[in-house]
């Protein structure tokens, strides 16, 4: 190995460490980042697969069952990657232990990449494991599994990149869940997950599409099942469009250092 090459490494050594930090620590209470969320979804599979699936109709050609499994799916991976980066970074403001970071050689593009790529990983395991249930409650015809996955992956980037916004302006952790309770929670419910906004009367249908949420859930519904309230280029337009601001939003606060310290 260079001289250069061992510099470089030697320079991305805190990334991996505060990687595999982050990864380890929701690893070692999986029954609690992993099992518990993954549990929900089954429940909500259940009731909308095994009892509701075959007696409702939404989409024509395609069962209840098969109209929500994507959205739940999207839900777990948003869920999940929302909390792990803002529970993780909040935690460590809160008890003192940010200061090691402010104080370790790691810049804020590794800072914010480390602590992002740990809570894409929790999403998507959970939303890998929510796809494996949801084979015993109905089939899903992929149309188009590339476009999926990447809508996916926008996804668990854009709230990984909101978790740590909400972590950074929190004051305690009442107000940490006033995020998920009041703004995610909602907007997902209210986003399309259970039902296609174009059966919605107006103004309500032209409301929805002021979700940024819908087009998320759209985009990657429509990529499985081949049909969709919007286009793919709207849907990834606007969902890749508010992951970039969000990302340098993040950014700009750890860089700057405002709202961690304290």
């Amino acid at each position: 190995m260079s001289v250069a090459d061992s510099n470089r490494f030697i320079g991305w050594l805190p990334f991996w460490t505060l990687l595999k930090r982050e990864v380890l620590r929701f690893w070692k209470v999986a029954a609690q980042t992993l099992i518990t969320p993954i549990i929900f979804a089954s429940l909500y599979l259940f009731v909308f697969g095994a009892t509701l699936g075959e007696r409702i109709n939404v989409l024509p050609g395609f069962s209840f069952a098969q109209f929500v499994i994507p959205g739940l799916i999207l839900m777990g991976v948003i869920n999940n990657s929302f909390a792990n980066c803002s529970s993780s970074l909040f935690m460590y403001r809160y008890l003192g232990g940010i200061v090691d970071l402010l104080v370790a050689p790691i810049t804020p593009r590794q800072f914010i990449l480390a602590y992002t790529l740990a809570g894409m990983l929790r999403g998507m395991l959970v939303g890998t494991a929510v796809l494996c249930i949801s084979t015993f409650f109905a089939g899903l015809p992929w149309t188009h599994p590339g476009l999926a996955l990447l809508m996916a992956v926008i996804a668990s980037f854009l709230f990984a990149q909101f978790g740590l916004i909400a972590a950074i302006y929190a004051k305690n952790f009442d107000t940490l869940s006033m995020y998920t309770n009041f703004g995610i929670l909602p907007l997902i419910y209210l986003g399309g997950v259970f039902y296609p906004i174009s059966i919605l009367p107006q103004p309500w249908e032209g409301l929805s599409r002021l979700n940024p949420l819908f087009y998320m859930i759209d985009g990657f519904r429509h990529a499985i099942l081949g049909v969709g309230d919007t286009s793919f280029f709207i849907a990834f337009g606007v969902s890749g469009a508010i992951a970039l601001a969000l990302f340098l939003w993040a950014a700009r606060l750890i860089h700057t250092g405002k709202g961690i310290r304290n």
